[in-house]
């Protein structure tokens, strides 16, 4: 695919999808601890040339076997990871279904390859590439490491790098008992990243 036939967000990006990624975890180790839930959201350039929310998607993930759970780590997320009410999935499943409408977008937008775009991006994305290389998956959507960070993001356009402290200063509703679920993290994710570049865009930083 050449630059010629870039359109809309594969011009903005690139060649590159933005696709906003939230993971839960046991721990911090990508290697040994758990991958709990992971959420994605799609986005696209409507016609005014705004980034805005396409498609959502969201699975509970059961612990792979011999994962590593940190009893800190569910105080904090207060996840259960053996509840039933979970309904949750196995890895392999999980992220087949989280990665065949990211292929679909990718296709449909005239992008090469997806984009994480995360709150602390490389956390997410560790956390995802080692779950690819446990499932064996040869199809991974996304690049293998580069990453746009609204913590970085967030830092240079309002002054603050923690997601509930940069959802206040771009006047973005946080609800802190919702927080440290993959999907609600997600979509605040989604609509902080949204709200910078587009406002870039209005202040004449992008023109299409």
């Amino acid at each position: 695919m050449t630059s010629e036939i870039y359109s809309g967000i594969a011009k903005r990006f690139r060649g590159f999808l933005p696709v906003v990624v939230d993971v839960e975890t046991g721990g911090f180790n990508a290697k040994t601890d758990a991958l709990l839930e992971a959420s994605a959201i799609c986005l696209r350039m409507n016609a005014k040339g705004h980034l805005e929310t396409e498609s959502e998607h969201f699975f509970h993930i059961q612990p792979f076997i011999g994962a590593n759970i940190e009893a800190s780590a569910l105080k904090f997320t207060g996840i259960d990871p053996y509840s039933n009410l979970r309904a949750a999935v196995s890895e392999q499943k999980a992220l087949a279904h989280l990665f065949e409408p990211i292929h679909q977008a990718i296709k449909k937008h005239d992008c090469s390859r997806a984009i994480l775009v995360g709150h602390n991006a490389t956390f997410d994305l560790s956390f995802l590439n080692a779950a690819v290389d446990r499932c064996q998956i040869k199809r991974n959507p996304f690049h293998p490491f580069s990453t746009f960070d609204t913590a970085t993001l967030a830092g240079l356009a309002y002054g603050q790098t923690v997601l509930a402290k940069a959802c206040e200063a771009a006047n973005i509703p946080f609800d802190s008992s919702h927080a440290h679920s993959a999907r609600y993290d997600c979509r605040i994710t989604a609509e902080l990243f949204c709200k910078i570049v587009n406002r870039w865009k209005e202040l004449g930083g992008w023109v299409p």
